[in-house]
C-alpha cells in the first residue's frame, strides 16, 4: 500500500531535546512564514490526505559546531504560521545510501530531511534549500523548462537522493536552481547559496507559472 504524503520513509535515530541556543532561526523562520502565506508550505483537509506539506532548511556553519550538518523544519509542522525552536531540530548526520538520519529537537525532522541532505553533500557552497508545493509550477514543469526527477521515484527515499545527484551532473549546473520532484505530487525544491536568493528564485518562477496558466485561460 502507498504510504500517504508526510511520513517519514527513512530510518531515524532521534534524540528529543532542545536544538543548540546557538542555532540561529529567524531568517530561516522568517522566509517559512512568508511561504506559508502563499500557500506553499502548509496544510489543508483537502490535499494530501491532510498532511502537512513543504519544508525549509539551513546549512550550519559555527565554531566547534562540526557536527551539525543543518537544521530543518520538523515534520508535521504545516498547520502553523511561525515556528519556534521547538519545531526545528538539527541533522548531525544523514547516510543517503543508508537511508538513515541521525538528528537532535523537540520535534523530529521534516520526511524529506534525507532529500536535503542529498543537495547539501553535492556541494559545500549551498546554504539552504526550500521544498513547497506548487501545482501551478509542477504542472508545468515542462513548459518551464526547469530540471525534473523520475516519476517513478517517491520523496525520502535513498533512489531520490541518488536522483538528486544525477540532476547535478547533468541538468543543474547553477549555484541557484530550482527542480521538480515528478513523483511527488506537486513537489518543488530550490537551493541556493543563500536563503534570500533560493526564496527569490521560487517567487519569480511563481510568478512564472502563474502567467502561464493565466494565458492558457485567455486563449
Amino acid at each position: 500500500m502507498k504510504k500517504p504524503e508526510g511520513v517519514i520513509k527513512y530510518h531515524l535515530n532521534h534524540q528529543n531535546s532542545p536544538i543548540d541556543q546557538r542555532l540561529a532561526i529567524s531568517e530561516i523562520n522568517a522566509w517559512r512564514t512568508i511561504f506559508f502565506k502563499l500557500g506553499l508550505i502548509g496544510q489543508f483537509a483537502e490535499r494530501y490526505e491532510g498532511y502537512g506539506f513543504g519544508n525549509i532548511s539551513q546549512r550550519v556553519i559555527l565554531t566547534n559546531m562540526n557536527e551539525v550538518q543543518f537544521i530543518i523544519s520538523g515534520t508535521q509542522t504545516g498547520h502553523l504560521e511561525s515556528l519556534s525552536r521547538h519545531h526545528y531540530c538539527s541533522i548531525h548526520k544523514a547516510c543517503t545510501q543508508g537511508n538513515k538520519i541521525n538528528s537532535t529537537g523537540e520535534t523530529k525532522p521534516s520526511s524529506e530531511a534525507l532529500t536535503h541532505a542529498s543537495i547539501y553533500q553535492q556541494s559545500k557552497g549551498i546554504q539552504s534549500v526550500i521544498h513547497i508545493h506548487c501545482p501551478k509550477i509542477w504542472n508545468n514543469t515542462h513548459l518551464l523548462k526547469i530540471p525534473y526527477t523520475s516519476k517513478d521515484i517517491t520523496y525520502g527515499t535513498p533512489e531520490m537522493a541518488a536522483e538528486v545527484k544525477r540532476l547535478f551532473q547533468s541538468s543543474i549546473k547553477e549555484n541557484t536552481a530550482i527542480f521538480s520532484m515528478l513523483g511527488h505530487e506537486d513537489g518543488i525544491i530550490a537551493f541556493s547559496d543563500s536563503m534570500e536568493k533560493a526564496a527569490n528564485a521560487l517567487i519569480k518562477l511563481f510568478s512564472s507559472a502563474i502567467k502561464l496558466e493565466q494565458n492558457k485561460q485567455q486563449r
